[in-house]
This record gives structure tokens, sequence and C-alpha cells, in this order.
């Protein structure tokens, strides 16, 4: 495949990294090389398979836009825009192209989810719970996307919105917990990143699994599938 990266900071730098492993052929741009979208209309993405987008909340929107308007298909790991999904997707389905998003596109977290979507259900049985998330000092948002995807989860299957305690040091790549209290034990639960490489592994295959479709999809939906 074509691939264009969009992004240079660690992650969008191991993505690439992890493309040219995979065989595919991968330009890369950092911000500046793609200032007011200019790298992303129809014609600089003729012969381009997919875009592939590690940037910052704005910058993502923006690019997604420019993505859907060029009828090319999009994988998004950035966070911090969920409020435009709802927009973004009518977009998608108009333009009739190819748009996958994921909070996390670690296939270890894709699981955790699945896990706080079983252990939510204790919300009703006397316990109480937080979310506790962890992020190298750099990290744009707070609290992070995979923090806000467990919370709704939670909240999905135990009827209540737990509180998310953010820290932001040093070079954390990332760690979540989550922990549910009741009077006779406590459970905890937590997913520790040790590196960056299976966000990177994740994204690559989900632009390999978006190949040739239409639609508007979400990382934790469809993981099982690559």
């Amino acid at each position: 495949m074509n691939l264009l990266i969009l992004g240079r900071g660690k992650t969008g730098s191991m993505v690439a990294e992890v493309a040219r492993a995979r065989r595919h052929h991968v330009r890369s741009l950092s911000s500046a090389d793609n200032a007011g979208c200019r790298a992303l209309t129809a014609d600089a993405l003729t012969g381009t398979d997919a875009v592939i987008d590690f940037t910052t909340p704005a910058a993502a929107l923006a690019n997604a836009e420019a993505c859907i308007r060029a009828k090319t298909n999009l994988v998004v790991g950035t966070t911090g825009w969920y409020d435009q999904i709802p927009r973004l997707r009518e977009m998608v389905l108009s333009a009739q192209t190819g748009f996958l998003y994921g909070s996390n596109f670690s296939i270890g977290v894709s699981l955790f989810f699945e896990i706080a979507a079983a252990a939510g259900c204790a919300l009703k049985f006397d316990y109480s719970g937080q979310i506790f998330e962890r992020h190298h000092a750099q990290k744009k948002d707070a609290p992070s996307g995979t923090a806000i995807t467990i919370q709704k989860i939670v909240r999905d299957a135990g009827g209540q919105e737990l509180e998310i305690v953010s820290f932001r040091e040093g070079d954390a790549v990332g760690l979540h917990e989550l922990v549910f209290n009741s009077v006779s034990d406590r459970i905890y639960l937590c997913h520790d990143a040790k590196s960056r490489q299976g966000f990177a592994e994740g994204a690559v295959r989900a632009a390999e699994w978006l190949a040739g479709k239409t639609g508007f999809y979400e990382f934790r939906n469809v993981w099982r599938e690559l």
C-alpha cells in the first residue's frame, strides 16, 4: 500500500517504521509540511491508499475534513476531537469514503476495554470506582482518549460515570487503571504500555483492513477482524 503518515512525533515515527517493515511504501510529513492541509488535496493524494494521522487534536480535525473531501481513506490515532464524531460520520457516509478512528490501537487495550465492560456491572452491586491514567508530559489532551473510552464503557455497563484522574509526567507511554471498591473487597485492573510498538502495529494493520472499504468505524469494534 501507499501510505501517508501525518505526524513525526514518537508514535508517528514508530508507525512509519512499522509500515516500512510490513513492506508498504511510506511518506511521512510534519505539521510544517502539511500547513493548511496543503498535502491533503485530491491531486496531492493521487495514488495514496490511506492516510494515518498521529498529530494534534486541532490538526487531526482539519486533516480529517480534507481527506474526506479528497475521498481518501483515513486512520486517526489522534484523540481530543471526539465531540465532532457525529458531524464527521455524516461527511464520511456522504462522501462514501473509509474512516477508522481509535482512542488506542493496541490489541491489549482492546482486550482491556472488553474486560472493563464485564467489570462495569460491579457498580450495580454497591461498588464505587475510579479511573487513573498516566502519560508523558508532552501529551496535549487530558484525560486521555483511552480513559474517556473506558469511562463510557463502564457507564454503559454499570449506569454510573466514574471520575478520571490524569497525570502528565516524564516519558510515560500510557498507564490506565480501573479500580472498584466495596466494603468487602477491591478490584484492580491495569494496562501498562511498555512502548509505542503496539499502537503503531495496530494503526498500520487498521489501514490494511480499511483498504477497499467505505464507512465510519471505531477500532475497538473491528480489531478482531484484522
